[in-house]
Formats: C-alpha cells, structure tokens, sequence
C-alpha cells in the first residue's frame, strides 16, 4: 500500500466476520502487521476514518478493545494534526461487531451515531451524515536520512552502540539499553513501533520510553485515540503532557524529532537554566522549548546532581515489545 507524508491514502480493505479470539489468545501482542492481520479480523476495523484534505467537519479514531469491541473518538474539525485539536469537540462512543462484520456506534445522548462496515464509516446526527473511509497516514520523517555530521546510533545493522542491546529482525528490542556514545546540545531521530494488544490497557498496551541523556522521557506508549497525558505518548513523562495526541495506531512506525538544549552553568558549576526540549511526533510539533524543570523523570536511569556533561540515550524496557529502528544523533555545533 502506497503511503504519504502525513497524507492519507485510502484503505479500501474488506472486513470479515471471523469468531472472537480464543481465552487463550487474550494477552497475545502481535508485533507483525501481515500477521495482525491474518489473524485478528478487529485490525483491519481499528483506525483512522477520514479523507485526504483539511476542512473535513469530522474525524474519527476507532480503537480495538478485543472481542469485538471497540471505542470511536469522533474528532470535531478532522483527525489530530489535520483539523481537531484540544479545544475542539471529542465524543467517546463505543461499539460492538455484529456477526456480519459491521459495527454500529451509539447513538449517544447527543443523537451521534457510527456505522462502520467494509472500510466505510458512516457519522451521523439527526438527518446529516458523512461517509469517511478508513485511512493511513505516515510520518513525513519515516526513514529520515542522518545528515553530515550525525553519529547514527542505530541502522539495522548491530548493536555495537548499546549496552544491552538486542537486534531482532534488523529492529533494536526495547531491553533497556543505553547507548554508549553520550551527548549533549544535539537533534535526534528515531523510530518506533509499539505492539497490536487489543485487550490490553493503560500503560500495558505498549510501554516503553526514550530518556535523553538517561534522565527526561518522552513516553512511548499504543496511547492511539487516548487523551495524550504525560503518562501517553508524546508526554514528557511527570512534566508536560503534548500539545496533541499523534500517536498513530500501533504497529505504524513513528516517528520523534527532538531539539535537546542542555542546561546552563556559570563558571563555579552552578545550574542557571534548567534543559529544553523541543519534541515532533509524527512531525507534527507537540512541545516547543519546553522546560525541564527536574533533574530526571520516573525510573530514569540516570539521577542525582547535574553537570555539564550530557548523557546518553536510553530506551526503557517495560515487558512489551516495542521495537525502534534508524536512531540517529546530531551533535549542534558551538
């Protein structure tokens, strides 16, 4: 399927009423899209409903839960980064798959309804409607190529960067590794990809982080449709939650682009100014020159006093399998 650069291309994909996953496949997490699926018909269901232009009175995110179950997040304005945003309007509604493989959302209380069937999803309200087809969009920044100067961390290749680090399939397993290069005032590259668990939860549901020089992170986490706190992605974990929920659905690899500003001492070694961050996701930017304002955040593992010496790149694990690939560093000069 042919993808744009946060464009979106239609997926005229046929759903099939398959049974509901076995007791037995309850905690499974598919880190195979071709797999996903084959196997689990609520993939082909679970995603981004829209159309290719901005303007759009309506967006809507669906969301597998498993089962046959799903939430829809009807965006007022469009998809996020393409029309909604925090002050516009967002309505939960959830839905179950009927045995001919559609599924009906609401109504809710305010007479919005939803019905999803062969890749179409029809919204409605009283006698107006709208048929938006189901969608994927791409990061512009997917496979970004490291400019001159750039020391790259990561290319498929090995892991000889990292301590504790892991290589499966060409991908870098997020095993709690450190790279071993340290840095400081610099731009970074990566890309992530977090699993399908559609009865997971919360932070069970594809957790991971990147901490910048082992101490600030940006939270990685399959927090598709979510409200994008500080815990979700695209939140500086215990400091600042993003300016938009970007996150894609999982197993779509994304993208963070970060501008790390180190923090200031004067000449006795005393802090003046606290860190800055500035952080895309998907290239769309969701925190700019934001303060960090702590010397780390949750279960960094680097901690204690600062210097003036930087720090490496840390990708926390947290029993899930999320993987990351083309991770690469920009030291900026003077």
């Amino acid at each position: 399927m042919k993808k744009t650069s946060l464009c979106y291309t239609v997926a005229a994909l046929a759903v099939v009423a398959l049974a509901p996953l076995e007791a037995a496949d309850k905690n499974k997490a598919w880190t195979d899209p071709a797999a996903a699926k084959k196997e689990d018909p609520d993939f082909l269901i679970q995603g981004e409903y829209g159309e290719a232009k901005k303007g759009l009175p309506i967006g809507v995110q669906v969301v597998a839960l498993g089962d046959g179950k799903f939430d829809a997040y009807f965006l007022e304005g469009g998809l996020p980064g393409h029309g909604w945003t925090r002050e516009k309007k967002r309505v939960k509604i959830t839905g179950t798959k009927a045995a001919d493989g559609s599924v009906s959302f609401g109504p809710n209380p305010e007479g919005v309804q939803g019905k999803l069937s062969g890749g179409k999803l029809v919204a409605s309200k009283g006698d107006k409607s709208i048929t938006l087809s189901r969608i994927e969009r791409q990061s512009p920044t997917v496979g970004a190529k490291p400019p001159q100067g750039a020391f790259v961390l990561f290319d498929g290749t090995d892991a000889k960067h990292w301590k504790k680090g892991k290589v499966v399939d060409g991908l870098l397993a997020a095993t709690g590794t450190t790279s071993i290069p340290t840095f400081n005032d610099c731009s970074i590259h990566l890309e992530f990809r977090t699993p399908y668990k559609p009865h997971a939860r919360g932070q069970g549901r594809g957790n991971s982080g990147v901490y910048y020089m082992g101490r600030w992170e940006t939270q990685v986490l399959d927090s598709f449709g979510l409200n994008g706190e500080m815990n979700e992605c695209g939140g500086i974990y215990s400091i600042a939650k993003s300016r938009l929920n970007m996150c894609l659905p999982p197993l779509t690899w994304q993208t963070y682009d970060v501008d790390y500003t180190g923090a200031k001492f004067d000449k006795d070694g005393k802090r003046t100014a606290w860190p800055r961050i500035s952080v895309k996701l998907n290239g769309v930017l969701i925190h700019e020159n934001q303060e960090l304002n702590k010397t780390h955040t949750t279960a960094a593992p680097v901690g204690g006093a600062m210097k003036d010496e930087g720090g490496p790149i840390f990708l926390q694990a947290h029993g899930n399998a999320v993987f990351y690939r083309n991770i690469w560093v920009l030291p900026k000069k003077g």
